[in-house]
């Protein structure tokens, strides 16, 4: 029976506590908050998909540049496993529509976390809030400050998890500090990047009073070769939602060499020829407004839209194929659902121990990998943390 320390109480930290508590060992958890599972019940403000229902391949894909080593995790904690596991915690969940993974309407996500909390107290997992990590001691021991006694002290466990996020929604405590304690060993972090963010547009000031915010249902997106289907959200500051997320690396990439364009498709199900076909019948008078809305379905703010961004106003056919959206940044790190930069994996082995640290793992969003909203971040900071303790 080995003695683990955990330090971080989000998704990642906690299924490695469970996992490990479940094979005998002794666990502690170290939360630098008053609460553990902060992260976790941000993410159920927007619906909380626990994870999505796409196929394995697809699935593994979502995580970019990390899609080989995440075949490996979802394979050995899947999306399958993860419903397993709410479902052992009495937590039923449904596949929705768009093939996202919701708990049931009855169970919110407070909910889920007390009876996970109730499992973990059951397993002998001890729960230290507010306890603040403050680096290393030695080959193998942990400094710590308890936060609400003042008091310094060491622990020399057989081994630790470290799982205490990226660097967005910093109110939780993810908020990246701990990168000088691994930079001190000689870990080199990447650089920290807004991930599932909004972009930035610069409006005129009559758009921004006439628009304000308002959606756009069933459109297309795309940066570069890559295009997402789905909602998308004007704002005063430039453009959200679920499509524009999803293209945060193309869109960081392009802004990396000097400019980003988004091209937006309006009617995205109409073939050319189609659309063609309808503003043939545009008759002499006919207002902008009055002819996308009886040909198109397209109501305000779409007018007001295309008279912003249209660099050729009478070209009907290209602004509704690819209307080009200058962006002019990213929104703030903070302001992020998530992150990019962190641990990369090349600082860790196959079993996501620290090269320059052994007895030491990482999981979760500390390292470098990113994926879209609809599932998959919660599912790659469960498959890590599972992962981590496979092999302790």
């Amino acid at each position: 029976m080995a003695e683990v320390v955990i330090i971080g109480g989000g998704p990642a930290g906690l299924l490695a506590a469970q996992r490990l508590a479940e094979r005998g060992h002794r666990v502690r958890v170290f939360e630098q908050k008053a609460t553990v599972g902060r992260k976790f019940l941000v993410a159920g403000h927007g619906g909380f998909n626990l994870t999505n229902s796409e196929d394995a391949p697809a699935f593994a894909d979502r995580y970019g540049e990390a899609a080989a080593f995440f075949r490996k995790l979802l394979a050995h904690f899947s999306p399958a496993d993860l419903r397993r596991w709410a479902a052992d915690l009495d937590i039923t969940t449904f596949v929705g529509t768009s093939g996202r993974v919701f708990p049931e309407s009855q169970h919110k996500p407070a909910e889920l976390l007390r009876a996970w909390l109730r499992r973990l107290a059951e397993l002998g997992v001890a729960l230290h809030v507010r306890h603040r990590w403050l680096g290393w001691a030695g080959e193998t021991g942990l400094r710590f400050l308890n936060e609400a006694s003042g008091e310094e002290f060491t622990l020399v466990p057989d081994a630790t998890v470290l799982a205490l996020g990226g660097a967005s929604w910093p109110q939780t405590g993810s908020d990246g500090h701990w990168v000088p304690l691994l930079e001190g060993i000689g870990v080199r972090c990447r650089p920290w990047q807004p991930a599932n963010c909004g972009a930035e547009v610069a409006w005129s000031a009559f758009f921004k009073e006439k628009v304000g915010r308002a959606p756009l249902k069933n459109i297309a997106l795309s940066c570069g070769p890559h295009t997402v289907r789905g909602e998308l959200m004007l704002t005063d500051y430039g453009l959200e939602g679920t499509p524009v997320y999803a293209l945060t690396p193309a869109l960081r990439a392009a802004l990396a060499m000097g400019s980003a364009t988004l091209h937006l498709q309006l009617k995205p199900d109409l073939t050319q020829e189609e659309l063609a076909r309808r503003l043939a019948r545009r008759r002499a008078g006919t207002s902008l407004a009055a002819f996308l809305g009886s040909a198109f379905h397209l109501r305000p703010p779409v007018p007001t839209l295309l008279r912003e961004l249209a660099a050729a106003p009478d070209n009907l056919l290209a602004a509704l194929t690819a209307l080009p959206i200058p962006v002019a940044g990213l929104r703030p790190l903070a302001e992020a659902i998530s992150s990019a930069g962190g641990v990369p994996f090349s600082e860790v082995d196959e079993h996501l121990m620290l090269r320059r640290r052994p007895g030491t793992y990482v999981a979760g969003e500390m390292l470098d990998w990113e994926a879209p909203t609809g599932g998959y971040l919660l599912q790659g900071c469960f498959s890590t943390g599972a992962w981590a303790a496979s092999f302790i």
